[in-house]
């Protein structure tokens, strides 16, 4: 995973935290929401992921007039035969990219629900189960909203993470340019990008979840945090148990990706943000005063004793 983690690192620049969150999300089997304006990346980084793995990977390019059969597949009437045949649509994948998932109107954005909480489809009435892993990345731009159908909340507790794509710093922006101009003196040379995870490997490590350890204190600290954000009067909407069990699993994947079999409160404070703060919903006064599911997350963090 290591060797994934660096190859990553390496093609898509100024991004280190949210390729380690992608990661993790990938090893815990979980899928993660892609937010930011257009020409940050986004697409690179789960092309690059894909590219690095030696899997099936799907791009969707969502629509206004899009049905849930583009995704799931359909069963048409074979003309030479005189029979039926199922044909099944690019959710038949390991890695599906679902760009501008909130472009689609509810309807097809629910034919993903089964998908990514199942593990499969259901095509004329058969159950079909889908590859292992099946790993869905969905990107959503915030800037635009002409057009868009936002994501229910019941879609958006199927992600694992969310996670914000924000502009590169000055030297990592200067890196991409240099990295676009092969030309330019000591420009480095970008080399075509090569699998260096299997899937075997891949189902391994997840294998490997079960053993890293999560101390009872710390599942009180996961327990109290996410129940504090039901409490607090300033959230309509609060962390589901599931909320709970998904930053439990999210820390262990950060720990195993960090070569330890044990999980530290800092893994926990690491995976809050992305964790929850698509699962929260503040009051309408709350927002108008500039407060953020992030500044929540991060104060209600401050506020709990962290175990010793």
């Amino acid at each position: 995973m290591q060797e994934l983690l660096q190859q990553m690192d390496r093609i898509v620049i100024g991004q280190q935290k949210n390729i380690r969150l992608l990661l993790t999300a990938f090893l815990t089997g979980g899928h993660v929401l892609l937010e930011g304006v257009p020409g940050l990346g986004k697409t690179k980084m789960v092309r690059t992921l894909a590219e690095s793995v030696d899997g099936i990977f799907s791009r969707v390019q969502f629509t206004p007039d899009m049905m849930p059969s583009d995704i799931t597949g359909s069963v048409v009437l074979n003309m030479k035969s005189n029979e039926f045949e199922t044909i099944r649509g690019p959710v038949f994948t390991h890695i599906l990219l679902a760009d501008e998932i909130n472009r689609t109107p509810p309807k097809t954005q629910a034919a993903l629900l089964e998908a990514m909480e199942e593990r499969q489809v259901t095509i004329q009435g058969k159950t079909h189960p889908l590859p292992d892993p099946f790993f869905v990345v969905a990107t959503q731009n915030p800037v635009e909203y002409e057009g868009t159908y936002p994501l229910p909340e019941a879609q958006l507790d199927r992600f694992l993470f969310k996670l914000i794509v924000s502009y590169p710093s000055p030297e990592a922006e200067l890196s991409i340019l240099r990295e676009h101009t092969p030309s330019f003196a000591g420009a480095s040379q970008t080399s075509a990008t090569a699998p260096v995870l299997t899937l075997d490997r891949l189902r391994e490590l997840r294998a490997h979840l079960g053993e890293v350890v999560v101390q009872d204190t710390l599942l009180a600290y996961i327990t109290t945090l996410v129940r504090q954000t039901r409490e607090d009067k300033r959230v309509l909407l609060g962390a589901s148990p599931r909320a709970g069990i998904a930053l439990m699993m999210a820390s262990k994947a950060w720990a195993l990706l960090d070569g330890r079999n044990f999980v530290t409160p800092d893994d926990i404070k690491t995976v809050a943000v992305p964790t929850l703060r698509h699962r929260l919903l503040l009051t309408p006064q709350v927002e108008l005063e500039g407060e953020t599911s992030d500044h929540f997350i991060q104060e209600t963090l401050a506020q709990i004793p962290v175990p010793r």
